[in-house]
């Protein structure tokens, strides 16, 4: 078994796409799966959900998609109204789509069961950063099975072991955080050891999609192109130059 995991597209099927083309040239994969956040902050949210579609992948939903599907008040001034369009974008068939994704996926037997959620096994919304406490990870993780836990929401790739479990973060498919301007995906490959993890790092049109993040009409371009440009968390600028 052979499984494509992208996450945290936000709206961005530039780089989907990039990924896509890359994930063909490494002989592709039995399933293609999607961690969560797939639509918001990005110019081209209808086209990434189509396209998902279209390649009938599998995924679960994240904290954005669960905003954009609810349409609570958890988000207010620019970030609502970024939501609200992002909405409008979508429509009510793409958004049902959305709003059937669950919040895990599970492959294997378990001896070996590979765990996909989108930013960790509790919730969708706290972060695992490569650092995590012990106090953190027996929180999140502590009751959980699965040998192998593969998420997001946290836009940088890893791999580390905690009490024999592996924690895979596939990062992000399209608005990476940690420096290097690229896609990030992950493919996981069942053998008879256990998973095998690969992470690809994909070049994109960049300028492309800043000028699409100007011409589509998204509240907020200018704050939203200042983020992207930057590639990183402002919390690491010192660490990464």
């Amino acid at each position: 078994m052979r499984l494509a995991i992208l996450s945290d597209i936000h709206g961005n099927s530039v780089a989907l796409d990039a990924c896509l083309a890359d994930l063909q040239v490494q002989g592709g994969a039995d399933t293609i799966v999607v961690a969560g956040d797939l639509c918001m902050d990005g110019p081209r949210p209808k086209k990434v959900v189509d396209r998902l579609i279209e390649l009938e992948a599998i995924g679960v939903r994240g904290n954005t998609d669960r905003y954009l599907c609810q349409a609570k008040d958890e988000l207010v001034g620019l970030e609502q109204e970024q939501m609200l369009w992002t909405r409008a974008a979508l429509g009510e068939k793409r958004l049902r789509w959305l709003s059937e994704l669950p919040v895990e996926l599970r492959f294997g037997d378990a001896e070996n069961q590979l765990l996909v959620v989108h930013a960790n096994p509790t919730n969708d919304d706290e972060h695992l950063w490569p650092d995590a406490s012990d106090d953190l990870l027996e929180r999140l993780l502590g009751n959980e099975q699965a040998k192998v836990i593969a998420f997001g929401h946290v836009h940088l790739p890893y791999v580390r072991l905690w009490r024999g479990r592996m924690l895979v973060n596939v990062a992000s498919a399209g608005l990476p955080k940690d420096g290097d301007p690229r896609a990030s995906y992950a493919l996981l490959t069942l053998r008879s050891g256990g998973w095998q993890v690969k992470h690809r790092r994909v070049p994109f049109d960049t300028k492309r999609v800043a000028k699409q993040l100007i011409d589509c009409g998204i509240p907020g371009a200018d704050d939203l192109i200042a983020t992207f440009r930057r590639h990183r968390y402002k919390k690491i600028a010192g660490i990464v130059p």
